[in-house]
């Protein structure tokens, strides 16, 4: 799905936080809504085995609930609202109208045409994940990622190197650093994933993508917000941005229009 679509991708961070409560069914609904095709979403385990899509370890900052995501039942999370604190301006507008944490399984039943950038944030299911990809047919709608590169590795074996994956922080830095030398990458990911900025230093220039297509690899940036920032990125052939205001990515692209190949 990723490597047959118009480029650039507009990839929305959470399913775009900023706009409405983080990782919930609203959040991804309103980003379709505005034309994205790519949601970016993370996962964690419920006591009793659902995946479910939920950025921290615990349950307080967005929720009215306290405590692990882990020590929950998933009957115990679909108490709780997940719109509890959303404040994008004043007041909290979002409280008491249902909004849950969804589980991986009802985001992508939901919305079958779109893509899911998912980043592992625990240890430990990294073989029920690929096993639950490979249950609905679902290994090309994804790319794996996380901050681990331990977890990755743990993934890419279990699912037996079906399942796109990005770079892990130690192998993006082998990667810039390979490109940075001329030397040719070696990677097991399909996209290389990386901040916009690390110690003040633009790490996705042209040298970086020219290596990456070279290998038929994509560069995503995250988690760019800013207009001037995006328009730049895209100028300099990145393949995807990551971003909590794809209302403002997706207008930049199509006034622009798409990426040449």
């Amino acid at each position: 799905m990723f490597w047959e679509s118009e480029l650039p991708l507009a990839i929305a961070h959470r399913g775009s936080r900023l706009l409405w409560p983080e990782n919930t069914m609203t959040a991804f609904q309103g980003a379709i809504d505005l034309g994205v095709r790519f949601v970016e979403t993370d996962l964690h385990r419920t006591s009793d085995g659902v995946l479910v899509c939920f950025h921290d370890d615990a349950l307080h900052r967005t929720t009215d609930g306290i405590g692990p995501v882990r020590a929950h039942s998933w009957s115990e999370l679909q108490e709780r609202d997940a719109g509890f604190w959303f404040a994008p301006h004043q007041g909290f507008p979002e409280r008491g109208k249902g909004i849950t944490i969804p589980s991986l399984e009802a985001a992508m039943e939901a919305f079958p045409d779109v893509g899911f950038v998912l980043d592992l944030k625990e240890a430990g299911f990294e073989h029920d994940l690929a096993t639950f990809l490979k249950r609905h047919g679902w290994e090309d709608r994804v790319i794996v990622g996380s901050f681990s590169d331990r977890r990755l590795r743990a993934f890419r074996k279990a699912s037996e190197h079906r399942v796109a994956t990005s770079a892990g922080p130690g192998e993006s830095l082998a990667i810039f650093a390979a490109s940075r030398r001329g030397r040719p990458l070696k990677t097991r990911a399909r996209a290389l994933q990386f901040p916009e900025e690390f110690l003040f230093r633009n790490l996705a220039d042209r040298s970086l993508i020219e290596a990456a297509e070279s290998l038929d690899r994509q560069v995503h940036v995250w988690t760019v917000n800013d207009p001037g920032t995006m328009s730049a990125l895209l100028d300099t052939g990145v393949h995807g941005i990551i971003t909590d205001r794809p209302d403002v990515l997706v207008d930049l692209i199509n006034t622009r229009g798409t990426r040449e190949p």
